[in-house]
């Protein structure tokens, strides 16, 4: 008891001498022992006398929450809220708690004093909202009387010296303790005052975290399911960019401080008024330095600090105030330790526990910010401030989960907090719960329709679940708010580029740039468009402006990586812009290291000691190999480009998270009409072969009989043109169109043969795609989860054992394991009972040897945080696998070939070409398993298979089915039979017997050179 009577005594003599900081201090301390209604209403007080006035009404919520017919709860709310300026509200507040006090016996004094202030408010008296005209609340006095009567302080006197003006009570005494909020709500703007733009910044303090790159903002890595979704990759960031947090107002940082509309009213300090006391003088200083930061002057804040530290070393307040300004000017060691020492003096300040938490957030030390932030929780558990920055938190580290949750319970105790809304959305996307986060990035919205960074996360919601329409709605809004916000720019121009729109794009990201002339991820996707359309000189130029930038993040410089490959690249089409279309060949003309180091993002340096660079564009320009093309639409080409776009969006995948892609659309065309006609001259060869040689043995067409190397060494000899017509046409000839296609639609997309990269291929060069990364859902593959789970456990169940890490056996035959393995439900609990990573391998049965199985797909799950796995399917690509692949893909095409080129060869009836039909998805179904190129794999193969029903007299009519993506049908299928049944069943019904595609311009005739193919896919005649 002595102790709480004692900080009672202290308690009533802080608040005489209006030393309101150190006040709150002592209400902390007693509230966290044993809370009272009292007590919170008390602090509700002294927080009013600072003018903190968002912390006043929190209080009195939770006073309220425990009595309803509190009538002290109702004047100290509504008179916060009148001070906000929130006049309405305010009235509201207190005509609820006259009706309450009408209704029970109730403090005389109390009612009429709400009387007053109603009468007064609805006469639109301001007066009301100053928050010196509140009386001392009488427990204060009442508890430091009890057991002592010495004391001598009575409700009069200390009322009386409360308002008087010797004792300096002013509005501006605004004092730092351990509860100030660095909460992004608070503006230092009135709410009616027109909002600044910042740099395309939010127009509003947003969170520390809010302005930074999260993974929902960073693309989702381009399909090799369908490439028609493909996009460039956005920056992302494991660590907060505090240079960014700076760019903006008022952030998470900043001290609580009302309305500039208040601040207006009382920005004069009457020092003349200060008590000569030293601790009225140091709230004195401590407001100065509280709006020195709020002022965005950190060195003049830190001075004021630095001052009062020195009298007083271990003031807690001070403390916290340097630490935010340190926090501001990117010293955040610096920040973390004032932190720390306020932590030391007063480890019951939960302020300083969050904003230690929110710098080591900022380093990326998001273990430990956590935990900061957890704990600053246990000594305000109902606070819905520190649930929204540690659900951000939580967020950043991916544990998608944990952010759910805390959001979910911060807009549970604060339904207005529209950036926790925004996150929750956010998060909820990550975890695959599309409806709920949609409702809540628009419950976001309604809050505030002005709200930028809601606006662009919604707009980055529906991008990612493939909505072109919603997503250019939503930075139509951003842009209407406020025309200079650069991300919105960007983000628009990423969504045309992953359209296939590249002129739009580049019209975006030049005003982009032109409101931050070093936004990287502006240069080097425009950089990207340039290079994309055939406008080399603006692609290098761009590529070099990228290269030569000071930056401060690991992600953008893995772009300023790219940006060396690519303008490599670019110099190199350039060389072949005026050459035959034929020549263009990456594969054999780009160095192997080379490539190997652009597929996987490696820093550049080994590839400028080791590898020959591309000639500069000058050269290209003075030998005359680059000459811009006049596009002139010929009645050929016109033909030609309309009955691409009609044949090419037969690709597009109709499943969440892929974009129709024009562009890619009409590449995919131009590669099947070319397949068509290239492979119809070849089977003419191999007809008239079979017409001559009916009786005479089979001919070889680069098929079983063939060895692997010397089938690969015929595919790198002489031009598909002077192969087509002869019976050596191999099957890596046919999707070599497909290919060459491919590499030149979207020059960003690193596509190669894996057996053409150095000698990384011999280890086994892989390709990886994940269902589940983390705790994250990936939006385009997750679907196929179910079958991929049940996938591997029947693999799991039929060779009693999978492979570790070190790929070392792990035996599953024992301890009851299968049938457990048989029963899981989710790959958390395959992962429980083989109890580490692991790894397994789907077959394929051969269909050019009987008996032999393949390697398939292997399937992956490794353990990733406390709670996250990476759930994914890999295929390597070893020289054995390719061997064997090569054989099955070599026997598929030879038996195609067979299969058409004798007594079907030309035929128009449908059920004579069953045989063709099913030889060419046997094809695709090994091409899909076998998986040669570094990406786009998927495409290539759809696009092989429209080339060759084309080519026999078979055209594509329908559209694949919604949620369907062919490219798994096949992994998931451990044989060829079961992939033609499944595909065959809405496949087959819309082929459509015909030979109208005869009629159409060769392809290679009528877009002879690199410049004119570029020339016809950027064509558009909007």
């Amino acid at each position: 008891m002595a102790p709480a009577l004692s900080e009672r005594v202290e308690l009533a003599r802080f608040c005489a001498s209006k030393e309101w900081s150190k006040a709150i201090r002592i209400l902390d301390s007693l509230i966290s022992c044993s809370p009272t209604i009292q007590d919170i209403c008390n602090r509700a007080f002294c927080y009013s006398k600072l003018e903190l006035n968002k912390h006043a009404i929190k209080d009195c919520d939770k006073a309220l929450q425990l009595d309803p017919t509190l009538l002290q709860g109702y004047i100290l709310k509504g008179s916060a809220l009148s001070a906000l300026g929130r006049k309405t509200d305010a009235i509201l507040v207190w005509e609820q708690g006259h009706e309450h006090a009408l209704h029970q016996a109730t403090d005389l004094k109390q009612l009429l004093e709400l009387e007053e202030l109603l009468k007064t408010a609805k006469q639109g008296n301001d007066a009301s909202c100053e928050t010196n005209e509140l009386s001392m609340p009488q427990s204060i006095l009442e508890s430091s009387n009890k057991g002592n009567s010495g004391a001598d302080m009575n409700q009069d006197r200390l009322t009386a010296q409360a308002d008087s003006p010797g004792n300096g009570s002013n509005k501006s005494e605004i004092c730092l303790k351990s509860n100030v909020d660095f909460e992004s709500k608070t503006d230092l703007r009135d709410e009616n005052e027109e909002p600044k733009k910042f740099d395309g910044q939010v127009n509003e303090s947003p969170d520390v975290i809010e302005n930074l790159s999260y993974n929902s903002e960073s693309c989702n890595d381009s399909s090799d399911a369908s490439d028609s979704g493909d996009k460039v990759s956005r920056n992302s960031s494991d660590s907060i960019n505090i240079s960014e947090i700076l760019r903006t107002p008022v952030s998470k940082f900043v001290f609580r401080h009302e309305g500039k509309e208040e601040a207006r009213k009382y920005k004069k300090f009457c020092v003349a008024k200060v008590s000569n006391k030293n601790s009225i003088s140091v709230d004195f200083r401590l407001s100065r330095g509280i709006q020195a930061v709020n002022d965005g002057n950190y060195a003049q804040a830190i001075s004021i600090f630095d001052k009062i530290l020195k009298e007083d070393t271990a003031y807690p307040e001070a403390l916290i105030g340097r630490g935010t300004a340190y926090a501001f000017k990117e010293e955040l060691n610096s920040a973390i330790a004032d932190f720390t020492r306020a932590i030391q003096f007063n480890p019951s300040a939960s302020e300083a526990w969050k904003r230690r938490g929110q710098a080591r957030a900022a380093l990326g030390e998001f273990v430990e910010a956590i935990e900061d932030l957890t704990k600053a929780l246990e000594f305000e558990p109902e606070s819905a401030d520190i649930l929204h920055e540690r659900g951000i938190v939580n967020f950043k580290f991916k544990d998608f989960d944990a952010a759910v949750r805390d959001l979910s319970s911060c807009v549970k105790l604060e339904k207005d907090n529209k950036s926790a809304y925004s996150y929750l959305g956010l998060a909820l996307s990550s975890v695959g719960e599309y409806n709920k986060a949609e409702e809540a990035h628009r419950k976001s919205l309604q809050l505030d329709r002005n709200f930028l960074e809601a606006w662009a996360h919604l707009a980055q919601f529906y991008q990612d679940l493939g909505k072109p329409m919603k997503t250019h709605e939503c930075l139509n809004e951003v842009l209407q708010i406020d025309g200079r916000f650069v991300r919105a720019y960007h983000m628009r121009g990423l969504l045309f580029h992953a359209m296939g729109e590249h002129r739009k794009a580049i019209k975006d990201l030049t005003t982009g740039l032109s409101i931050d002339g070093t936004n990287i991820e502006c240069l080097y996707l425009r950089a990207s468009c340039y290079h994309a359309v055939g406008q080399y000189k603006e692609a290098v130029k761009d590529y070099d402006a990228a290269l030569d930038l000071e930056l401060d993040s690991m992600d953008k410089f893995i772009l300023q990586c790219l940006a060396f490959y690519q303008k490599e690249i670019a110099l190199y089409t350039a060389s072949k812009f005026n050459g035959d279309f034929c020549w263009f060949d990456v594969d054999g003309d780009i160095d192997a290291l080379f490539k190997e180091h652009w597929c996987k993002r490696l820093h550049p340096k080994n590839v400028c000691e080791k590898v020959f660079r591309q000639p500069p564009l000058r050269e290209s320009l003075r030998k005359g190999k680059f000459k811009r093309h006049d596009f002139t639409l010929t009645k050929q080409k016109a033909t030609l480009i309309q009955a691409a776009d009609s044949t090419g969006n037969k690709i597009q995948y109709d499943c969440p998270g892929f974009l129709p892609n024009r562009r890619q659309h009409r590449m995919a065309g131009f590669a099947a009409i070319e397949i068509a006609q290239k492979v119809s001259k070849a089977w003419r060869s191999m007809h008239v072969e079979w017409k001559s040689s009916v009786n005479m043995p089979s001919q070889n067409r680069g098929g079983a009989g063939c060895t692997t190397s010397s089938a690969l060494e015929s595919y790198s000899h002489g031009t598909i043109e002077e192969r087509s017509s002869s019976r050596t046409m191999s099957w890596q000839d046919v999707y070599s169109l497909a290919v060459r296609w491919r590499q030149i639609s979207e020059p960003c997309d690193p596509v190669v043969w894996v057996n053409k990269l150095s000698e990384e291929f011999n280890s086994g060069f892989g390709s990886h795609t994940p269902l589940i990364l983390g705790q994250a859902k990936v939006i385009r593959y997750f679907p196929n989860y179910e079958r991929t789970l049940d996938i591997a456990k029947t693999v799991m169940k039929e060779r009693s054992y999978v492979y570790s890490k070190k790929d070392k056996i792990i035996h599953l035959a024992k301890d009851g394991k299968l049938e457990e393995i048989m029963h899981a439900k989710s790959c958390s609990d395959l992962y429980r009972i083989v109890g580490e990573d692991f790894w397994l391998s789907t077959w394929c049965q051969s269909a050019a040897f009987e008996g032999k199985q393949l390697e398939g797909t292997r399937i992956t799950l490794v353990k990733m945080g406390e709670r996250g796995y990476d759930f994914a399917i890999r295929t390597p690509c070893t020289p054995a696998r390719w061997e064997d692949f090569d054989a099955e893909m070599a026997m598929a095409w030879d038996n195609l070939c067979n299969a058409y080129c004798g007594e079907n060869y030309g035929s128009t009836d449908f059920d004579m070409l069953e045989n063709i039909r099913d030889a060419i998805l046997k094809m695709t179904y090994f091409w899909y398993n076998f998986m040669p190129l570094s990406r786009g794999s998927a495409a290539v193969g759809f696009i092989g298979m429209l080339g060759l029903f084309l080519a026999a007299n078979m055209e594509f009519t329908g559209s694949i089915p919604q949620g369907l993506q062919v490219d798994w049908e096949a992994i998931l299928n451990l044989d060829p039979n079961s992939f033609v049944d499944s595909v065959k069943s809405w496949l087959y019904p819309s082929l459509e017997v015909t030979t109208s595609w005869k009629d159409y311009p060769d392809v290679s005739s009528t877009f002879p050179s690199t410049g004119s193919v570029v020339a016809a896919l950027s064509f558009s005649d909007d």
